[in-house]
């Protein structure tokens, strides 16, 4: 089943940020008020009371939101009141945001917010598709970007390029897209697209929701182009469960004796920030206990960490994943990064992170511009899961907590970041993902040879600057969509 009744706080291209990973000393907070009548109240607003005090305690714009300010209640009476105003526990979270927080949520299921988290999934059957808009209508297309294996789009045999118009007979557009995805099957028609138009057949397809977790390790290879020998590994989501696999993956790599790295990004929304530093790792090797990512916290939690641990700020290039397992490092001075507006997060952060370090050669579209991580909170004393969660419910919180920036300070990149040689994705020729003439591909391997990209790139760009317009993907209305998030929260204290 999809994740339901989520409040996002994104319009449709939202991405993600959740918990941190490093032990810390504790925040000691000043404990409310014993008064028994107080306390009934606050049972029965218990969950009210849980989003208004994670809020107010790690929220990254809490300075921004006038009534989260330490002391803008006279009395708990008062707050209590306040509380009591809302009639969803959901508008009083939307009521909390920043004007610019686009990426804070809250889930009314937090189990399955972790299976997401821990790359379990069953919301698309295994395929993931970008959207484009049909010509002079409303009406939307899917075309596939990638099949995971052992899925059911997998086992019925679809591939990248694919097309689709329906799904269980209904004519697709955003306004229906997310009802439509959350059925229990879906039934597609097929097609292709051929000289800029929609080729459409008879055929149909049906695919039953099934959970499955996907390996974002999609394509590990190694090329070799006029005697270099060339990698290229197409790395679609930050999941800690897989850093075994992404270690094993650089030691076929290293095994191989690459010259030359083409790391594929282009439909990877970010995740686990701890995974997003051992690929930096696994990438370079020579820059160990250097710094590859500071954190910024809200005013009491960054003056907290200046003070008591300045090291928790920051998060430097290490020798081995989580398990302990030493990092099969490359020990490169450069790396090419293939990127669409699907690039957010953690993608983002491998860019911005290396930049200091090494030659970072940015190949496709402007990346989303997503700096910011979030935490998971739950109703426990502490916020974490580490303690007793309240167990008359099943809510927790994804607000945003921090940002990040590079060892030389740069952040805040709304604007995405843009690419050294520009290039779209096009669907009348999206090509085989790892096959030497997919045109990002090619066009890395252009780049490593000293070919002039510009023209092929040009010749591509008016060819995707077609009437068939690419308006999204189809995960983008999911909470966990575009997301970078830490593993762990830090050790605070909550209100009592």
């Amino acid at each position: 089943m999809k994740i339901k009744n989520f409040t996002l706080l994104f319009a449709a291209f939202a991405f993600i940020f959740t918990s941190c990973s490093k032990d810390d000393e504790v925040l000691e907070k000043e404990p409310t008020s014993k008064n028994p009548e107080e306390n009934v109240v606050a049972q029965e607003l218990e969950v009210e009371d849980f989003i208004y005090s994670g809020m107010n305690e790690i929220y990254l714009y809490k300075a921004d939101v006038d009534v989260l300010a330490d002391n803008y209640f006279n009395s708990e009476d008062e707050k209590l009141d306040y509380l009591a105003g809302f009639s969803t526990p959901e508008s009083l979270f939307e009521s909390l945001k920043s004007s610019s927080d686009k990426f804070s949520f809250i889930t009314d299921d937090y189990k399955a917010l972790e299976d997401q988290f821990n790359g379990v999934s069953s919301s698309t059957a295994g395929m993931d598709f970008g959207l484009g808009r049909i010509t002079g209508t409303n009406y939307l297309f899917g075309f596939l970007q990638y099949v995971i294996p052992n899925t059911p789009a997998a086992e019925a045999g679809l591939t990248r390029g694919t097309v689709f118009t329906e799904i269980n007979g209904e004519k697709i557009t955003l306004n229906n897209l997310e009802s439509l995805l959350d059925s229990n099957s879906l039934t597609i028609n097929i097609g292709k697209v051929e000289n800029n138009t929609l080729v459409l057949t008879d055929e149909t397809v049906t695919l039953d929701h099934s959970s499955y977790t996907a390996n974002p390790v999609q394509v590990v290879k190694t090329l070799e182009v006029d005697g270099i020998q060339v990698g290229y590994l197409m790395y679609n989501s930050f999941i800690g469960n897989f850093d075994d696999e992404l270690n094993q993956a650089f030691g076929e790599l290293k095994s191989q004796g690459v010259d030359e790295l083409i790391l594929d990004l282009r439909y990877n929304g970010g995740g686990d920030v701890e995974s997003a530093v051992d690929l930096a790792s696994m990438i370079t090797g020579q820059f160990e206990g250097e710094v590859f990512m500071q954190e910024m916290w809200n005013e009491t939690y960054q003056k907290y960490f200046e003070e008591n641990a300045p090291e928790r700020l920051l998060n430097l290039f290490d020798s081995k994943i989580r398990t302990g397992e030493t990092i099969n490092s490359l020990n490169l001075s450069k790396v090419y990064v293939l990127t669409t507006v699907s690039t957010a997060s953690a993608s983002e952060l491998i860019i911005n992170g290396l930049e200091p370090y090494i030659e970072v050669v940015q190949i496709g579209e402007t990346t989303t511009g997503k700096f910011q991580a979030s935490v998971t909170l739950y109703d426990s004393e502490d916020f974490s899961k580490d303690t007793e969660v309240n167990k008359n419910h099943t809510y927790a919180l994804q607000p945003l907590v921090l940002k990040s920036a590079n060892a030389n300070g740069k952040s805040d990149y709304f604007n995405g970041l843009k690419p050294d040689v520009e290039m779209r994705e096009d669907i009348n020729n999206l090509g085989t993902l790892g096959s030497p003439d997919e045109p990002f591909l090619q066009a890395a391997l252009n780049h490593i040879q000293g070919i002039s990209t510009a023209a092929a790139a040009s010749a591509q760009q008016k060819r995707s600057e077609s009437t068939l317009k690419i308006v999204g993907d189809g995960e983008m209305f999911e909470p966990y969509y575009q997301r970078m998030y830490l593993d762990k929260v830090p050790a605070i204290i909550r209100r009592k």
